[in-house]
Formats: structure tokens, C-alpha cells, sequence
């Protein structure tokens, strides 16, 4: 089954509002951020590691890279590196590479979340394409995810 209609089904079933939007392909969080006219603060982009060896999601805004020494600590782990593309088609058969939502629990991943994103009302991500994302209450998200939230995204330093 699509990675949308598995998203739908399971909040609908949790009675959770949200809104679909249809937009040009974009690749990047930052690129999805521009198409939903929206800050990249909102957009929650999935990023996924292995930490000791133990796949995890990590999810934090567009407009924020991983810092991965905060990640070792927060996480208390000694080596974490990226997923490799081959292992996001195997965890995630249903979404296309790189457009995943922050639903990890859905595939039984253990999902931490950067705390910038809990400042945010509502967040906005991709939903298995690249032209699709979804928008819903941070609440909500934060109630049936369950995640752990701590502090590992680090946002650029803009140069004038």
C-alpha cells in the first residue's frame, strides 16, 4: 500500500485533522519549504541513522542540518553515520527515496525529534513522493509518534 494511503488510514483512524497538498517535484526540504511558501522552520524533514549499529529517524527542520556529536550524545551512542540510499528502499519499500514521513513508528523505528520543531504549531513533510506533503498540528504528530525530543539540529550561520 502507498505511503499516503497508510498515513491516511491510521489518522483518520485516530481522528487527527490534516490537509494534503499537491506541489512540483521537489527533492530537498528546503525546495518543499519554497513550493508550500512556508518557513523551512515548519518543515520536518526525516533523516535516518544508524546509531551503534541501531537504525533510527532522526527529524528536524529543513532550514537545519544534523550536528552528529550532538546526535552521539543525545542518543549516548559512540558511532552514528547516515542510512545509506539502499536502506531507505528496503525500511521504507512504500516511499520514494528521500520523501519518507516522520511517522517511524509506523515502521517501528525509534523517532527523535530536534526541539525546534515543537515550537512550531503545525509542521509540513513529504508523504513517500516528492510531490506531496502533508500539514497537521505538532500536537498531534507528538502524541502519536511518541518521541523523543532533544537538541541535535544545527541551523547554518548566514555570511553577509
Amino acid at each position: 500500500m502507498q505511503c499516503q494511503k497508510v498515513l491516511e488510514e491510521y489518522l483518520d483512524s485516530e481522528r487527527v485533522d490534516y490537509t494534503i497538498q499537491h506541489h512540483p517535484v521537489a527533492y530537498t526540504a528546503q525546495q518543499l519549504a519554497e513550493y508550500e511558501r512556508v518557513s523551512g522552520k515548519m518543515v520536518a524533514k526525516s533523516v535516518i541513522v544508524y546509531a551503534d549499529n541501531k537504525i533510527c529517524m532522526l527529524v528536524l527542520p529543513a532550514s537545519a542540518r544534523v550536528d552528529f556529536d550532538k546526535v552521539r550524545h543525545e542518543l549516548q551512542a559512540t558511532d552514528v553515520r547516515l542510512a545509506a540510499e539502499d536502506d531507505l528502499r528496503t525500511l521504507f519499500p512504500n516511499c520514494d527515496v528521500g520523501s519518507m514521513p516522520p511517522f517511524g513508528n509506523l515502521y517501528h523505528l525509534p523517532v527523535f525529534v530536534d526541539s525546534s520543531l515543537k515550537r512550531q504549531e503545525n509542521i509540513v513533510f513529504p508523504i513517500g513522493t516528492h510531490t506531496e506533503t502533508m500539514k497537521l498540528r505538532f500536537a498531534d504528530f507528538e502524541r502519536l509518534v511518541r518521541p523523543t525530543i532533544c537538541s541535535f539540529a544545527q541551523v547554518p550561520v548566514r555570511v553577509r
